[in-house]
């Protein structure tokens, strides 16, 4: 996808809700008896693997437990990847009703992050999309990052931020558009030959550009079927990862919302599920796995 098909698709989706938008104001000013009322375009605070514009009110507490199996491509050899699994634990409590605080730690890269997200307007009977900013600091522990070498603490962290934008075009159907940016001091080294001799050359880049498309379509009062693509807009064309392609099914319990999933990137850390897909669908190498979201 090259960058003019980009903005053709950005562009598409703005006049999409305007053209709705317009429609529903030009009925409203016909209506004296319409009042504003909250609209929500999720039911859980993230879509499959990216957040959205859900989150927690002032004073409730919810926890996510995300699980990730290794890749179904190795078969009866690991039980489709049963044998091999990544979680992650995320705690999210809303100080008030538009500030949300989480902290969470993955177990594949031992990633530990703090992050906010802020709720900036809300979809309502008046107004047409949902837009809220999440920013997180991310800190990866693992003995394996960039092995042989000493460290510091700014490299082995990095910043990510992103604007969620969605709408509920109506109650079966939500869509939502979230341009993102990573910030990271290190970059990977791989050889790269040429003319027989080595090149080192990086293959991330310290600022990353990205784009995701989620939607949710309503199968019933209890079920959802979830969708949601990640664009990396600069990744270089030796990177060995691959752009976020994911499905999934959202089933309502009482306090509880289970989400089963299939995507081809088995890390759950905000960066990995936009940049760093370490599966490809075309290969057959693509990973199971769930969320449980749970409201105290």
């Amino acid at each position: 996808m090259n960058y003019k098909t980009e903005k053709i698709i950005i562009f598409i989706f703005f006049i999409s809700v305007n053209c709705f938008t317009q429609s529903n104001l030009l009925a409203d000013i016909d209506d004296e008896s319409n009042t504003e009322f909250a609209i929500s375009a999720f039911k859980a605070h993230k879509i499959i693997n990216n957040q959205s514009t859900k989150q927690s009110n002032a004073g409730e507490l919810y926890l996510y437990v995300s699980h990730r199996f290794g890749t179904v491509k190795d078969g009866i050899k690991t039980l489709f990847g049963l044998d091999n699994a990544n979680t992650k634990i995320e705690l999210m409590y809303g100080l008030n009703d538009n500030i949300q605080f989480g902290i969470s730690r993955e177990s594949l890269k031992k990633i530990y992050s703090t992050n906010l997200k802020f709720k900036i307007l809300e979809q309502s009977s008046n107004f047409p999309i949902n837009i809220s900013n999440y920013t997180s600091f991310n800190y990866n522990s693992s003995s394996f990052f960039a092995q042989g070498e000493d460290v510091s603490f700014s490299d082995r962290s990095i910043i990510f931020t992103q604007f969620l934008i969605s709408t509920a075009f109506s109650e079966k159907l939500s869509l939502q558009i979230s341009p993102s940016v990573a910030l990271r001091n290190y970059n990977d080294i791989v050889p790269v030959f040429e003319d027989g001799q080595i090149l080192f050359t990086s293959y991330e880049r310290q600022e990353n550009y990205a784009i995701s498309f989620g939607s949710r379509y309503k199968l019933n009062n209890r079920t959802s079927l979830n969708f949601e693509y990640n664009h990396y807009m600069n990744r270089l064309k030796i990177s060995p990862y691959k752009d976020v392609l994911s499905v999934g099914i959202d089933i309502e319990t009482g306090g509880h919302v289970f989400q089963l999933l299939f995507s081809n990137t088995q890390s759950i850390d905000d960066i990995s599920v936009l940049l760093d897909a370490e599966g490809d669908w075309r290969a057959g190498d693509f990973f199971f796995g769930f969320n449980i979201l749970r409201v105290f």
